[in-house]
């Protein structure tokens, strides 16, 4: 019995390991890839399953995506989100263009897991189908960015701020208890002053708190996604594939969980130089 299934693509056929959910796009990233064996982390993925199930449930609420399919690919972004399918992501955090092959392996595991679910086999790419469905509406361009943009909202959330706090309260308990200590000063390599240890610690506590309200402050320039909207070249043309005020759209409720940052999808459109706009030379013209 073989330990591999056969998948197909535009390039011609490809051995995916038998039990894989990712498809024939992550694979050939795997073996075109091979750069530093580091992975994407926990909260990356996190944010990837989160967008793609907010544009799944928002292509339902605008009629385009049907709900059977729909429902499926929220279930198997909620267990992406979960951390049940951390394993199907293998790729090189180093790899080609601007994370094709990461949206598409998330696209591939949703969408054969989402088959899965509806009770098909593995790499049969219906009715669930990764580009059609799971990437509906969407494209690398803006899914990886805006998965960039959550997941450091996430860690500055979960786990920046926190620690800053933590170490915000240790500096502050050290310096009481040690405050009826006498030191002796240093300058360089020789003793100098004599001093309080408390003293030390005014000097180091303000540090963490101006570092906790830097990262307050950049916090709501992550929160604006370019999901829905991006623009193509110069910042001309938009994408065909995003409907008409789906820009507009926030995820549904459904996503704004505890765990998640409150987020906006804001599509932000390039600056054009004033060269440009004044149809003098530039290389690429604004038509």
């Amino acid at each position: 019995m073989t330990d591999y299934r056969i998948e197909r693509d535009f390039l011609g056929e490809l051995k995916v390991p038998k039990d894989a959910y990712w498809g024939a796009q992550t694979q050939r990233a795997i073996e075109n890839f091979p750069i530093s064996g580091i992975r994407f982390g926990r909260r990356f993925i996190y944010a990837l399953g989160l967008i793609k199930m907010a544009a799944a449930q928002t292509n339902m609420e605008l009629g385009l995506l049907d709900s059977k399919i729909g429902k499926a690919i929220v279930q198997a972004c909620q267990e992406v989100m979960d951390g049940k399918l951390d394993a199907q992501f293998p790729l090189d955090v180093f790899q080609t263009g601007s994370g094709t092959s990461t949206n598409m392996n998330g696209n591939e595991v949703i969408a054969n897991r989402a088959n899965e679910i509806l009770g098909h086999p593995l790499g049969e790419k219906g009715p669930v189908h990764p580009n059609d469905h799971a990437n509906m509406g969407q494209s690398s361009n803006d899914v990886i960015p805006s998965a960039i943009h959550v997941a450091a909202l996430l860690e500055i959330d979960q786990g920046l701020l926190p620690a800053l706090r933590e170490l915000e309260e240790s500096l502050a308990k050290k310096a009481k208890e040690f405050d009826p200590i006498v030191k002796a000063g240093r300058t360089h390599l020789m003793d100098a002053t004599r001093s309080a240890s408390a003293r030390s610690s005014p000097g180091i506590s303000p540090r963490s708190t101006t570092a906790s309200g830097g990262s307050r402050r950049a916090a709501p320039h992550w929160r604006n996604l370019r999901l829905a909207g991006p623009r193509s070249g110069p910042g001309s043309t938009p994408i065909r594939n995003s409907p008409v005020g789906s820009s507009r759209r926030s995820p549904p409720p459904r996503t704004r969980s505890s765990e998640s940052p409150r987020i906006t999808s804001r599509p932000r459109r390039r600056r054009t130089p004033s060269s440009r706009r004044a149809g003098q030379s530039g290389r690429w013209p604004c038509r």
